[in-house]
């Protein structure tokens, strides 16, 4: 018989250490956490362990998440709570971006609208933005994080030093529709808007701000 019938014989045969509790304690076992030889029983013992820790630290991960994604919920009721309290249409786009900076510990957050009614063509929200920076904001179907390759919209931002990393978000009031701004984040630490992070949560801001700003759009 080779390993694999032995396998296969100890499968058909659950009861087999029950008729033979013997070999429990008198077959030897290498241990690869104790470094010796150890019965079956304390390997069996070693492998439960092993599991439980895994499962621990599988546990330990969920609750991170769970407390992470509750502070989330928690600022972003608080956000969403301040732009319902501004008094006036034209105080939104300063309520939100700041409301980002304070609520969210972000260093930067401005934004830029487009095609704003007649009466809000004054004001620092509506400052001329170029056909490029337009399209790149039209072309985005989801948030833009990465590097600041000398993006126009990082010129929208005086900051006391160079800033390394942005994340843009398109403002349209639903998928596919027409963009009418956009609204950027952006920090001097490389890390903070990368390629790779995920996007989910700056998709709802984006939605939020584009419901809330929608009032300062030309009809």
């Amino acid at each position: 018989m080779n390993s694999n019938d032995i396998a296969t014989y100890l499968l058909a045969h659950p009861h087999f250490f029950e008729e033979h509790a013997e070999l429990l304690a008198t077959v030897k076992l290498s241990s690869p956490v104790m470094g010796r030889a150890i019965s079956l029983q304390e390997r069996q013992m070693e492998v439960v362990r092993e599991k439980y820790r895994t499962l621990e630290l599988r546990l330990a991960d969920l609750l991170r998440v769970a407390h992470e994604n509750q502070d989330i919920t928690k600022k972003f009721q608080r956000w969403t709570r301040a732009l319902l309290l501004a008094r006036n249409d034209v105080d939104l786009p300063h309520v939100l971006t700041q409301g980002l900076q304070e609520i969210f510990d972000l260093p930067y957050a401005t934004l830029r609208l487009w095609n704003v009614a007649p009466e809000f063509t004054h004001t620092w929200f509506a400052e001329p933005v170029s056909d490029d920076a337009r399209l790149f904001a039209k072309g985005l179907n989801l948030p833009f994080c990465g590097a600041n390759q000398d993006f126009e919209a990082a010129g929208w931002i005086e900051a006391e030093q160079p800033l390394q990393s942005l994340a843009m978000l398109p403002l349209r009031l639903a998928p596919g529709g027409t963009t009418f701004g956009l609204l950027v984040l952006a920090s001097p630490d490389a890390a903070r808007y990368t390629k790779d992070m995920a996007t989910d949560f700056l998709v709802k801001i984006a939605d939020t701000s584009s419901t809330a700003l929608s009032c300062l759009i030309a009809g």
